[in-house]
């Protein structure tokens, strides 16, 4: 059975972006791919706002991630965490045998520049993670004032996750002095899951080659010199890639100004509903995610059989609530593809079921 998804992630993947991915197959050391691929940086590029390399790694975001934390740490690495994800990067990172910090703030908090600052200046880190929109409790912290303090401590290597975030707002990589910049494919690019883009600046990739056990699939330096080649160190996915490129274009054709304009008018359109509604979202509104809502469930229905409902008479779901707080809350997703229609047909349909749901 298909039903639309209105989670955050993986998204709704369009019937153009399946043509685009059952496209003939040729070999990933062929001309044909070195074109695809050199064709895609110039366009990945300015989506980061780079002039950094952005290398392609056939791998859920974990991948770079935890590669990240391998190719980078000598001393230490601090991790921000305000929710699942984040505070998940910091278990990797233990299990990566290095020294981590938890800079742990409560779910729905975002990140306080203040708190960063103070601890890098202790001296004992030389990476910090942050993930820029926290997708388990829709928190979008302030990059601009967090990067702000990070430069400060210029051996400090930074790595930002943008998987929810990455063309639903701008992410001006070089502007914000940001070291690694990773996404992944099943969010707001709308594609499967299993594509991650990872841009890495060369101060990044000079610490890399001091760094000694950064393994293969996720050594910088074997995607550097695969990607000075127009290639990628192991097998990618080439149907994927075609994806990507498809949707590149697509972008480009809707204009990326437009594109961060539709987010933040869907993402405004649940907002508006939540309040009507009585709900009010976890994160203090001026930090809520501009890809998603992660609304507090004040009324206390019984999301489960909402969503349950919402699958069977409509033939779509959302979420309903991650890790600790499932239940608790319950997600909707605007991001990728969804528009202004969309979203206001799945607020028509839960205004539908709330009115018949009595509460839990």
């Amino acid at each position: 059975m298909s039903y639309k998804l209105f989670i955050p992630g993986p998204t709704e993947v369009s019937p153009a972006m399946y043509a685009a991915m059952s496209k003939p197959m040729f070999g990933h050391r062929s001309k044909d791919f070195v074109a695809l691929y050199q064709g895609l940086q110039p366009d990945l590029q300015a989506l980061m706002y780079t002039s950094d390399p952005v290398y392609i790694s056939t791998s859920s975001s974990w991948g770079v991630m935890e590669g990240s934390i391998r190719n980078l740490t000598l001393k230490g690495v601090l991790n921000c965490m305000n929710g699942a994800f984040s505070d998940k990067w910091n278990d990797v990172a233990k299990r990566c045998g290095k020294e981590a910090g938890a800079l742990q703030f409560e779910w729905g908090q975002p990140i306080d520049p203040a708190a960063v600052r103070k601890e890098l200046a202790t001296g004992k880190f030389d990476v910090i993670t942050i993930i820029h929109n926290e997708t388990s409790t829709g928190t979008m912290s302030d990059l601009a004032a967090v990067m702000a303090a990070v430069r400060e401590f210029p051996d400090v290597i930074s790595v930002v996750d943008c998987v929810s975030s990455f063309t639903v707002v701008p992410l001006k990589k070089d502007e914000l002095g940001i070291d690694v910049l990773l996404t992944g494919s099943q969010k707001a690019l709308s594609l499967p899951p299993g594509l991650s883009l990872c841009s890495v600046s060369e101060k990044a990739r000079q610490r890399a080659a001091k760094v000694p056990g950064r393994g293969y699939y996720f050594d910088f330096l074997e995607f550097h010199a695969n990607h000075e080649k127009g290639m990628t160190p192991s097998t990618p996915c080439i149907s994927l890639i075609n994806g990507l490129r498809a949707k590149v274009d697509e972008m480009k054709a809707e204009g990326i100004e437009n594109r961060y304009a539709r987010h933040a008018k869907t993402n405004a359109m649940v907002h508006a509903w939540a309040e009507k509604n009585g709900f009010k979202l976890l994160p203090e509104k001026k930090y809520a995610s501009k890809a998603l809502s992660c609304i507090a469930n004040t009324r206390n229905i019984d999301v489960d059989a909402l969503n349950k409902n919402l699958k069977s008479r409509f033939n779509c779901v959302i979420d309903g609530g991650y890790g600790k707080l499932k239940g608790k809350t319950f997600r909707i997703s605007n991001m990728g593809d969804e528009t202004e229609a969309t979203i206001g047909t799945l607020l028509s349909q839960l205004d539908i079921l709330l009115a018949e749901l009595p509460k839990a």
